[in-house]
């Protein structure tokens, strides 16, 4: 190991690892920016749907909402950027897979997501002599109006909201999930109630799918650089002790997140019996906390949802801003903002409910390709001598998934016959056809001779 260097707040940091107090602080950093509003309301949902078959959804959320995410912070990290990890497949699939994935991190799903959780958390305080939807409307338009502009000078107000929203967030999860868990566990019998549509055929598969909502895979092809270049400025210099820093911090933030996760399901699982209708999971963190601790309970659970979303939308107006703006150099970063905000608005009065049934269609077709690039990406070492393996594998998954997602969104008594595919009935008739493709390509590449690697080189390789 070599010899200990300093940082700026004069903690040790070695070029090979870093002290275990800086290791600890980037896997909170991690979590903090894997945490968002739309992770706060699946698990309670999960939790009120799920009944009796709570633990084995929690298990197939888990997979898609926790394991996956840190194996993609990994990929990336392995391969340097996203872009370079998809141009294995092809340059021009690497672009358009980005795009794609901005977009749906952005105005398509998650920033319209954050107004509309915000409404909802809002909504129980209006009273019935106001209109639902024209409430929404104003919210929404003061709501992108105002992250707007602080998109356009974040600044110290955003890093503020940061600071006070993230522990204030924290406090009021622990105080709701405590006060659901000492409930829960003040009964002689838990609820015992039957899991409803959609976990009462195969619970925890439906979890597995569940967890393309939260959308954190796809978050994290674009966090791995960052958390690199993060441990770096840390010190750390050495590819192998950048590649296990990488590591700690996503196991780090996969504890904490299986954490939140957890006992938020437990909020809904109390609730399982009273809730049983229940649609989103914003309605069931509001009843929990009203329930335990009355109408300061609600105030308290708006007013710091609502600025927690704000301080994500600003994030992500930035965020996908400075991207499209650098792909199309003759629109501003202003231009892209507003355009982002104003659709985002538009999106966003449609209600909450209709942009998760709207999720789950569009993850529904990108999850697949971005499993199979982070499956791929970890093992590079295999796939990087049978290059036609990416191309022909993402290819398969991409057909398959598309013409299912778009046939159960458009068409759903339509007969295909990918629907005899294995798995097919539980959403995930891609896998057999990815696996074999790859396999298959592994094969025939070895008995041919090893191909020529493609990007097999990246700053942690």
């Amino acid at each position: 190991m070599e010899t200990e260097k300093h940082d700026g707040s004069g903690a040790a940091a070695s070029r090979g690892g870093l002290a275990p107090r800086q290791t600890l602080f980037v896997g909170i950093t991690l979590f903090s920016m894997f945490f968002g509003a739309g992770n706060l309301i699946l698990p309670p949902l999960l939790g009120v749907q799920a009944g009796r078959e709570v633990l084995p959804a929690l298990v197939g959320f888990f997979v898609t909402g926790v394991g996956l995410p840190v194996l993609g912070i990994v990929a990336v990290a392995l391969s340097g950027t996203l872009r370079e990890l998809a141009a294995r497949v092809h340059p021009l699939f690497s672009r358009f897979f980005v795009a794609l994935v901005y977009l749906a991190i952005g105005p398509c799903l998650a920033i319209p997501r954050t107004a509309s959780t915000a409404f909802e958390m809002l909504s129980p305080l209006l009273g019935d002599a106001v209109s639902p939807e024209v409430a929404r409307l104003v919210f929404s338009v003061a709501f992108f109006a105002l992250a707007y502009v602080l998109a356009m000078h974040p600044g110290r107000l955003t890093r503020l909201l940061g600071r006070f929203t993230g522990p204030a967030l924290i406090l009021l999860i622990v105080a709701v999930v405590g006060a659901a868990l000492a409930s829960l566990l003040g009964v002689d019998s838990l609820p015992d109630v039957a899991p409803v549509s959609p976990y009462d055929g195969s619970p925890a598969v439906q979890g597995f799918l569940t967890g393309y909502q939260t959308m954190d895979l796809l978050a994290s092809l674009t966090f791995g650089i960052v958390i690199a270049e993060n441990i770096r400025s840390l010190g750390v210099t050495e590819s192998g002790g950048v590649m296990r820093e990488v590591c700690r911090a996503g196991v780090i933030a996969g504890v904490l997140m299986m954490a939140v996760y957890g006992g938020l399901a437990a909020v809904g699982f109390e609730l399982s019996a009273q809730l049983a209708g229940a649609t989103n999971g914003a309605a069931v963190i509001t009843a929990s906390a009203t329930s335990h601790f009355g109408l300061v309970g609600t105030v308290v659970v708006a007013a710091i949802f609502l600025l927690a979303c704000l301080n994500v939308c600003i994030g992500l107006i930035s965020c996908c801003g400075t991207y499209f703006a650098g792909e199309l150099p003759r629109v501003s970063y202003r231009a892209c903002a507003i355009a982002f905000a104003a659709f985002s608005c538009a999106v966003s009065n449609l209600g909450l409910d209709a942009i998760l049934s709207f999720s789950a269609t569009l993850l529904g077709i990108l999850y697949p390709p971005a499993i199979v690039l982070v499956l791929m990406g970890m093992l590079r070492r295999v796939f990087g001598r049978a290059p036609a393996a990416w191309p022909l594998t993402v290819l398969v998954t991409v057909v398959v998934s598309a013409v299912t997602g778009l046939r159960d969104a458009l068409a759903p008594s339509l007969a295909l016959p990918l629907d005899l595919l294995p798995l097919s009935d539980v959403g995930l008739g891609w896998v057999l056809p990815a696996l074999l493709t790859a396999a298959l390509t592994v094969i025939v590449s070895g008995l041919c001779g090893p191909g020529r690697p493609r990007n097999q080189k990246g700053p942690i390789s």
